[in-house]
């Protein structure tokens, strides 16, 4: 490994002694103060290779998401005209100017074509570069930095500089700036138990809601299973086709993947035609690296109300580290067995979606972070990544976290929701990527009838303002607020979120083959997805296009297609924070969705 690291050094090495050098005049293009917990454990290795991403500016994204959004709005004529991926493409592709002087300053410093991996649109660079070549290219210094919490360990840096004549033909450069503790960006997995061998009988009598008039079995209310949600969410009884182009696609990153074993063991305890029949899903490898332990939660609950008939795709983003413990473990350990540097899962997953020719339909991941633990310049690079997919025809679904409005703590005197900012206020901590506004984000319910869970993420995002397509929603919400409820501690006239909800707690799946109860939103978001699989399935049955980009359709036509949820919050950083009510809450969005009505309303 010492040897192969070496061989790709010398070029460059080489190549710095030969060129002559050049005199840039840099100017800082980002600097941010380190977040709460990291402090520098020690110097960057020198010959510590970082995979170096720098995003050009996308020269007509404005038009993109023109397209996006009339294509979105079930009132326009263009309704349902998704673009194809060369449109996509052409529209994000950056001015030849900005790529001439990139090649121009990469090529000062010995980096030829051949190093460079450009994205389908040439709109991101990736380079494997040494620590001692990134540092001189950005007039930086980089640091190994440790969490106090986690322990985890990145190389970043706080700042970093470009020559000014290309200053406007860099979007952004990372990793730099970056301190998302990615190492802990697991599924945003509430609570886990071991369960019993069989779903309990309660031998109680069905329990209606009074709203809707559904009625599921009793034992729902302690064990969710993929019956509880069809009955739940009035699917019961849909039959969907294997033979429409129809898809269904689970996003899995940092060692999280599904087993093929724990998916049957779940067909033989819920769904028995689908184990007959070994229904199962296709892997695609991001990075070409494989995994050895895996857990099934994000499949299976995804198939809980698709079914085992549609074809279900498991994509993630391994992000290339040679780790020997699993693909996609902690960025960055100092020490001579972890040799190279991890950047973030989503720009990885998100170049690789976006080349696929034919992504899924429907894709539900179940991993964020708090947004002020990520640049904005990469938060909104990334969401204008998911707007890409939405204009393809692609609905995304994100949980929307298990933290409340911050850190799901009641208690002010140990609540931790402080800006990263270096001024400590307290404030509401909204997460990314559910604040992006292209994307569909699922809060979560417990219970039947449902309430919120105390858990459901939600709020309104410091970085995108709020989309005019849930302005009315939004408004509607503030207005019925007391004067001053929360004053400073959240920005109303950001994106609010959740979009919808679903159920979140107690979950029946499988580990090791063995049968566990979960909680989390991660839960909610592959439902959800479900549900949007199955209303894709009955438009395609019918010659209509799938609905991609959910939002503009969710705030306005099919509002009525939701169950809304009254009752409940999503407390913490020490209040009570934001109440479920009658329409559209941060807490459960429109509420959960009545699978009957919405087929009437998008068919």
């Amino acid at each position: 490994m010492w040897v192969s690291s070496l061989v790709s050094i010398l070029p460059l090495v080489a190549f710095a002694f030969a060129l002559p050098s050049k005199d840039y005049e840099h100017q800082v293009k980002e600097e941010v103060v380190p977040p709460q917990g990291w402090t520098i454990f020690g110097p960057a290795p020198s010959d510590h290779f970082i995979n170096l991403r720098i995003g050009l500016p996308q020269s007509n994204f404005d038009l993109l998401e023109q397209h996006l959004y009339e294509i979105s709005d079930p009132y326009h004529e263009r309704y349902g005209a998704h673009l194809t991926k060369e449109e996509v493409e052409d529209l994000v592709a950056p001015h030849p100017d900005s790529a001439a002087a990139v090649n121009e300053w990469l090529s000062s410093h010995g980096i030829q074509e051949e190093d460079i991996n450009r994205s389908p649109a040439g709109d991101w660079l990736t380079i494997r570069l040494p620590v001692w070549l990134v540092e001189k290219m950005l007039d930086t210094k980089y640091h190994i930095w440790k969490h106090a919490t986690s322990g985890d360990y990145i190389v970043r840096t706080t700042s970093y500089s470009l020559p000014k004549d290309i200053l406007d033909h860099v979007e952004l450069i990372q990793p730099t700036t970056m301190f998302g503790t990615f190492k802990r960006l697991k599924s945003t997995i509430h609570s886990i138990s071991q369960a019993n061998s069989q779903v309990q009988s309660q031998n109680q009598p069905p329990v209606s809601d009074p709203v809707t008039g559904v009625t599921v079995d009793a034992s729902c209310g302690s064990t969710i299973t993929i019956t509880c949600l069809q009955q739940m969410y009035n699917a019961v009884g849909y039959t969907p086709s294997a033979d429409v182009g129809n898809s269904v696609g689970i996003a899995g990153y940092l060692g999280d993947f599904a087993n093929r074993a724990d998916l049957q063991s779940f067909f033989e305890d819920q769904v028995p035609a689908a184990a007959a029949a070994n229904a199962t899903y296709n892997f695609v490898s991001v990075a070409g690296k494989l995994c050895f332990l895996g857990f099934s939660s994000w499949l299976t609950l995804s198939k809980a109300v698709s079914t085992h008939k549609i074809p279900t795709t498991l994509a993630w983003s391994l992000t290339s580290i040679l780790n020997l413990r699993s693909a996609g473990s902690p960025p960055f350990i100092p020490d001579v067995a972890t040799p190279t540097d991890t950047n973030e899962p989503y720009t990885d997953w998100l170049d690789f979606m976006l080349s696929y020719p034919n992504p899924p339909l429907a894709i539900s991941t179940s991993y964020g972070d708090d947004e002020q633990t990520v640049p904005e310049s990469f938060a909104k690079r990334a969401c204008a990544g998911f707007a890409q997919l939405g204009a393809r025809g692609v609905s995304l679904m994100v949980a929307s976290g298990d933290k409340g409005v911050g850190d799901a703590n009641l208690n002010p005197a140990t609540q931790t929701c402080f800006t990263n900012d270096g001024q400590n206020r307290t404030q509401f901590l909204p997460g990314f990527p559910a604040s992006c506004p292209f994307v569909t984000t699922v809060g979560g319910t417990v219970l039947y009838p449902e309430q919120a869970v105390y858990f459901s993420g939600g709020g309104f995002s410091n970085y995108f303002a709020r989309p005019s397509y849930q302005d009315a929603a939004v408004q509607g919400y503030l207005s019925q607020l007391p004067n001053g409820t929360y004053s400073g501690l959240f920005n109303p006239n950001g994106r609010g979120f959740p979009d919808v909800a679903a159920q979140s707690n107690l979950f029946r799946v499988f580990v090791t083959e063995q049968p566990f109860l979960i909680g989390g939103t991660s839960a909610s978001s592959p439902t959800f997805t479900g549900v949007v699989t199955l209303l894709n399935d009955a438009r395609l049955k019918k010659g209509l296009p799938p609905l991609g980009f959910l939002n503009p359709l969710i705030y306005s036509t099919a509002a009525s297609g939701f169950n809304d949820i009254t009752v409940g919050s999503n407390y913490g950083c020490g209040t009570l924070g934001f109440s479920a009510t009658a329409g559209w809450d941060p807490v459960t969005g429109f509420g959960t969705p009545n699978f009957a009505k919405l087929v009437e309303l998008v068919t």
